[in-house]
């Protein structure tokens, strides 16, 4: 039984000290970790749009409309989308039954993934500690610890980040992560028979379908744990038997290739390149991690939190160094198990001075994060309660494109640049090229360009009537000086776009 284990056994026959003070200490990171929690459901409330809701939305609405057969979510084209999970398939299934709006549907698909965020981090942590406050220590590591500059992406849960992404499958695919590895942590200690292994397999597999980038971070995390744990010759063969089911999953899953996924497009690697930028800002915080990890490999060299990193950081730095930037997005698979160390240092360090001293330190990040990201308040006040020095952290979300519903109907075909394109298909509406990169749609170049030359200057009328027709264009989005033949004005929109029904 290796050191990791022992430690959790004596801290489990161990009384917690009933002194005021330690009941004190622990009641602090549990209120600051309920008010982040509060502060998130208000932010699902409002439900910021910037980035990618629109492209859920989309999924949702295709979904709601034909469970069976929905077509590309983005543009009018009958093709898989890596977009159909499990998770959109039952959120649009939820849309289809109850008639309800695709963006309350958003709101209850945030409520549960929040759930299944807060609870399965607090089933992992459990199996790592067993002081009442390293969860709440935990969870506010996990969302304050980053940097001084915010990084907002699907799969990173930094405070600001996680309030932009609440309702997407990413967080949704990381709380069943949690408990993916809760589950399997406790597998592997109680040596568990074959059904465990079996249900383990299956839920790798739904964590991949659902997100696959945190499919990738499940499974970094998960092989850091196996290796930990060191096991005998039966839970190897168990755990194959799993892995294989999983496969089968992932193999007849009728909505979109997953093995394909594998080939996608040099798009992929340049969209990504930003997450090699800015490294310290975005993740300076974290540093504090590092150094708790180091701690903790002293004490195992088999730590499981230690591993886990190591596999996340070279995942990363071989994306960098070979040009794979999507591979950044394994990212999470080295920032969880450090954020997850330097909350668990404070309640696991040897003496009270020492716990007392990181403490001190952790507290004081945490602070200098809350501060990087308290933006984030915005989203659940509105920008006018905001104080001007909080204001300026304030990123303003997207109106969005309700006011073309009066006219533009399910199905219809628009007309837009890139920024319009990725939503306009949340209101039912298909655009001429995604607003996203699509790996199973064979001409999305031949329409990215056809987009480029319609709102091009020099284009003529009839160039443009030729693009509408060829691809069924119904209404064009877009600035006053566009109107011409063939285009007749409907409405204004936000920052002066101009609605234009297509005639003739």
């Amino acid at each position: 039984m290796h050191a990791a284990q022992s430690d959790l056994e004596e801290q489990l026959s161990s009384p917690e000290s009933p002194g005021g003070g330690a009941r004190v200490a622990r009641a602090v990171p549990q209120v600051a970790a309920v008010l982040v929690v509060a502060l998130l459901l208000a932010v699902i409330v409002r439900l910021p749009w910037i980035g990618d809701l629109g492209m859920h939305a989309a999924t949702i609405q295709r979904l709601g409309h034909s469970l069976l057969h929905p077509g590309n979510p983005l543009v009018d084209a009958d093709t898989p989308s890596p977009y159909y999970s499990p998770w959109m398939l039952l959120l649009g299934a939820l849309a289809k039954v109850t008639g309800l709006s695709v963006f309350v549907v958003l709101r209850i698909g945030a409520l549960i993934g929040l759930t299944l965020l807060v609870t399965g981090v607090w089933r992992y942590v459990r199996t790592l500690s067993a002081q009442r406050a390293a969860p709440a220590l935990a969870l506010l590591s996990l969302v304050l610890l980053w940097g001084t500059a915010v990084l907002n992406w699907s799969g990173f849960i930094g405070l600001h980040s996680l309030a932009l992404t609440i309702s997407y499958p990413s967080v949704f695919a990381l709380g069943l992560s949690f408990h993916f590895w809760a589950w399997l942590t406790r597998a592997l200690r109680e040596r568990a028979s074959w059904g465990p292994w079996l249900a383990l397999g299956l839920l790798w597999a739904l964590i991949l379908l659902c997100h696959q980038f945190t499919g990738v971070v499940a499974t970094l995390g998960a092989l850091a744990m196996v290796v930990s744990a060191r096991p005998g010759r039966q839970v190897w063969l168990r755990l194959g038997a799993g892995l294989l089911l999983g496969a089968v999953l992932l193999w007849v899953w009728p909505y979109y290739d997953f093995f394909s996924l594998f080939s996608a497009g040099a798009d992929l690697e340049a969209i990504h390149k930003s997450l090699y930028q800015h490294l310290f800002a975005r993740f300076g915080l974290v540093l504090l991690g590092v150094v708790a990890l180091a701690l903790r490999l002293r004490r195992d060299r088999w730590d499981a939190l230690a591993l886990f990193f190591a596999l996340g950081a070279l995942v990363v730095a071989a994306g960098g160094l070979t040009g794979h930037y999507s591979w950044g997005r394994a990212m999470p698979a080295a920032l969880i198990p450090a954020q997850l160390a330097a909350a668990l240092e404070v309640v696991s360090a040897g003496r009270r001075a020492v716990r007392a001293g990181w403490a001190c330190v952790l507290g004081l990040a945490l602070a200098v994060g809350f501060w990087g990201q308290a933006g984030t308040i915005g989203y659940a006040t509105g920008k006018s309660a905001l104080p001007s020095v909080l204001a300026d952290k304030y990123e303003t979300p997207w109106v969005g494109y309700h006011w073309i519903t009066p006219w533009v109907r399910y199905g219809d075909v628009v007309m837009a640049r890139t920024i319009a394109a990725r939503q306009i298909p949340a209101y039912g509406g298909y655009t001429v090229a995604p607003g996203y990169p699509d790996v199973f749609l064979r001409d999305s170049a031949r329409r990215s360009a056809a987009v480029d030359r319609f709102f091009a200057a020099g284009t003529s009328a009839a160039e443009r009537q030729g693009i509408l027709r060829e691809y069924g264009v119904r209404w064009v989005v877009a600035s006053a000086d566009l109107a011409g033949p063939g285009l007749r004005k409907v409405t204004t929109g936000p920052g002066e776009q101009v609605l234009y029904r297509v005639v003739g």
